[in-house]
């Protein structure tokens, strides 16, 4: 419950125990999390809520992630809408192979579109009676080093508001002000650009595959995913700075189709109406630590990979479900170490997820060195026919459980 307190000039004050920056999966699952445990917290948003809630992002879910939607009560429709996928196909000109996770390792994956996570998010939030502010503007955090840690910010009315905390949680991606409150004499950064982007697309057909296709091509890269049994998600790799206008669509499905194999084996790429098309640039980035002082940053607010492993949402899950018992700990155990820990804990399965994504990224794209190019086929060769190759790519891929 959030509790107003008085102000000294006309900025409305309210307290709160955990301030969440950032209305997305990473901010609504920790408010759901720490609701659970008797914990107070109001979250604060730069979009409208009609953006959070339409917003394209990722559209896999690691057995985890599943895991502990299922626990927390969010499951259902998950289950009733959501695809569960055994494993994917990697290819590459007149080859094409299925890598089964289940067989491999016993656990699974969904397409279920974070879109459709934040929707079962934001539901319950309102069911509980969440605050949560939407389209906030000038949001800024205020003495993290200290015992009384606060957030400002204008409210869509044009209100100026404060949030007095005892945390401050920052789950507001990779351009919000969490990730810049940490003092530059004590951050560290990790960053690799890639020299290509993808250009992807969203179309309203049925998917031509049963599960996700990985293809290597000597013109670039392609994938083809889906969000639901009559929409599909198709990428394309392209040069970065690639102005998406100048793709037909024509141009587009004849990529795909060179691609992605249509005909081979007798298999085919229906193409359909094309609804949203984007260009995605690709980057790794890691910043540490994870907490100073009274600031956790959790998600993209930490860290960044390329959607080759399919890790964003599912990293920002597994960030949360660290911080929220580590919160539970300090707030109402009366035990800082786990909070201590926080970090640490976290980091080590981010920069696990960043070397699988890089790993994924850097085998599936080309790049027009030639030496590359056979090492590309001499590792997908060997992923596709070992045992211990697919396992470890199912391992990664259908995710570590929580709190490795």
């Amino acid at each position: 419950m959030v509790v107003p307190g008085a102000a000294s000039d006309c900025t409305a004050r309210m307290r709160t125990e955990v301030a969440i920056i950032g209305g997305g999966p990473a901010g609504l699952l920790l408010s759901h999390l720490l609701s659970a445990e008797g914990i107070d917290s109001v979250i604060i948003e730069a979009r409208s809520q009609e953006y959070v809630l339409s917003r394209i992002r990722a559209g896999i879910l690691e057995h985890s992630t599943v895991e502990l939607l299922d626990q927390i009560g969010l499951g259902r429709r998950l289950h009733a809408e959501g695809h569960e996928h055994r494993g994917i196909y990697l290819q590459w000109p007149e080859e094409r192979h299925h890598i089964d996770f289940v067989d491999h390792v016993g656990r699974s994956v969904w397409v279920y579109g974070q879109t459709e996570v934040t929707k079962d998010l934001v539901a319950a939030r309102e069911r509980d009676g969440q605050e949560i502010y939407y389209e906030a503007s000038d949001t800024a955090v205020h003495d993290i080093d200290s015992d009384a840690p606060y957030v400002t910010f204008t409210d869509s009315a044009g209100r100026p508001q404060r949030v007095d905390a005892v945390v401050i949680a920052g789950c507001d991606g990779s351009f919000g002000p969490s990730r810049a409150a940490v003092p530059d004499a004590v951050r560290h950064t990790w960053e690799r650009v890639y020299p290509y982007s993808w250009l992807g697309i969203l179309a309203d057909v049925a998917p031509s595959t049963d599960e996700l296709i990985y293809a290597w091509h000597p013109d670039g890269f392609a994938m083809h995913s889906m969000r639901s049994d009559t929409v599909s998600r198709l990428y394309l790799q392209v040069p970065n700075g690639t102005d998406v206008t100048t793709w037909s669509d024509d141009q587009i499905w004849d990529s795909l189709a060179t691609r992605l194999g249509h005909g081979q084996d007798g298999w085919t790429l229906n193409p359909g109406p094309i609804t949203d098309r984007s260009v995605l640039p690709m980057r790794s980035y890691v910043q540490t630590p994870m907490r100073h002082g009274a600031l956790f940053l959790a998600g993209d607010a930490a860290h960044t990979v390329p959607p080759t492993g399919a890790k964003g949402l599912n990293l920002a899950v597994a960030d949360v479900a660290a911080l929220a018992p580590a919160l539970t700990a300090l707030l109402r155990g009366n035990n800082p170490k786990p909070a201590a820990s926080y970090s640490d804990v976290a980091l080590r399965r981010v920069w696990r997820c960043t070397h699988f994504s890089w790993w994924m990224t850097t085998m599936l794209h080309t790049s027009g060195d030639p030496f590359d190019e056979q090492l590309q086929l001499s590792q997908l060769r060997w992923v596709a026919t070992s045992d211990a190759g697919a396992a470890g790519l199912a391992e990664n891929y259908a995710g570590l459980p929580i709190g490795f």
